[in-house]
């Protein structure tokens, strides 16, 4: 699977994306969240008329709608959980490779982590591979710099690579841009 981000259907999440202060949010989760070492979600199944949407609400508040495929009696209102997962994976990554840099005082502007993965043809369908390209941009970055933030996150920070990477054969590779170059 190759995860491309769509645009956003209505103008309401927009909005209210729009009026999200990410870092707040970001360390209101990870503040409630791990003073204790657990997490809590609720996942709610939306009902018969919405097919298999189910509306799961993490413990610090937040909400997002998951759906299946219309084959398998889903609607397509949300992503799959499993993409979830992945995405979720390539958020906790991309956030260290930042974090890291940034403690090592390099300008870094921008990271976009793409992943692609491959699941197992039969079930449970886990991921068996995932490749990790970061696209990092950002004022005279050292690729050393790059490379060890990435490797740093994915053998000892980045907790849902580290557990993904019990079934799946994991990849990286990076890519340096410095701002006003074309990306790829």
């Amino acid at each position: 699977f190759l995860y491309t981000l769509k645009p956003l259907k209505t103008q309401d999440t927009v909005r209210h994306l729009k009026s999200i202060d990410l870092k707040r949010d970001i360390m209101a989760a990870t503040n409630n969240q791990d003073k204790d070492n657990t997490m809590e979600c609720t996942i709610r199944w939306v009902g018969p008329d919405a097919g298999m949407s189910f509306l799961g609400e993490s413990g610090t508040g937040h909400a997002v709608l998951m759906d299946g495929a219309p084959e398998a009696g889903g609607r397509n209102l949300g992503p799959r959980p499993m993409e979830l997962l992945l995405i979720g994976t390539g958020g906790c990554s991309a956030f260290d490779v930042v974090m890291i840099l940034q403690k090592a005082r390099q300008k870094v502007t921008g990271c976009v982590a793409r992943l692609s993965a491959t699941r197992a043809t039969e079930d449970p369908k886990v991921f068996t591979a995932i490749n990790f390209h970061f696209v990092v941009s950002g004022h005279n970055l050292s690729q050393a710099a790059v490379e060890r933030a990435v490797k740093l996150s994915h053998e000892k920070y980045c907790s849902a690579s580290i557990m993904l990477a019990h079934s799946a054969t994991m990849t990286h590779s990076i890519e340096i841009i410095e701002p006003g170059a074309p990306a790829s």
